[in-house]
Formats: C-alpha cells, structure tokens, sequence
C-alpha cells in the first residue's frame, strides 16, 4: 500500500483531473506569494486559497476550458 508522501501513480499523475488540480494549486500558490508580499508577512494558504477562488478561480477555469478545448486532439 501506498504510503502518503510517495508519488501518485502513472495513472493519476497522467489523468486530466490531476492535471487540472496541479495547475489550480500553483496558481493558489502563486497569488499566496502576491498577496503575502504586498503585505510582508504571510497570509496562509487558507486565505490565499479562499481569496483566489472569490476573486480570480471562475475566470481561470474558463480560461483554460478554452485553451483545452483549442488544442488539437492527441491520439
């Protein structure tokens, strides 16, 4: 069984859903950094995340629907 700090495996790691919670997490993560620095000190990942999803997370996921839906098709 795995242990939970090991790797997800090749299926998840490789799944469009796992994908897309990579990406919403880096830019959770990037407007934590923004915000914190604006105000030099931290603001946790709770706020960040809780502000990013009033403010910027409908707009972001319509966004890359459509990019998503611009590439060609793999296969």
């Amino acid at each position: 069984m795995n242990s939970p700090e090991s790797e997800p495996p090749d299926l998840v790691k490789n799944s469009a859903l796992y994908k897309d919670f990579l990406a919403e997490r880096d830019e959770i993560l990037r407007h934590k950094w923004i915000e914190s620095e604006k105000i030099g000190k931290d603001i946790g990942f709770e706020k960040a995340l809780l502000d990013w999803i009033i403010k910027y997370r409908s707009r972001w996921r319509s966004s890359r629907v459509k990019a998503q839906q611009e590439q060609p098709a793999s296969g």
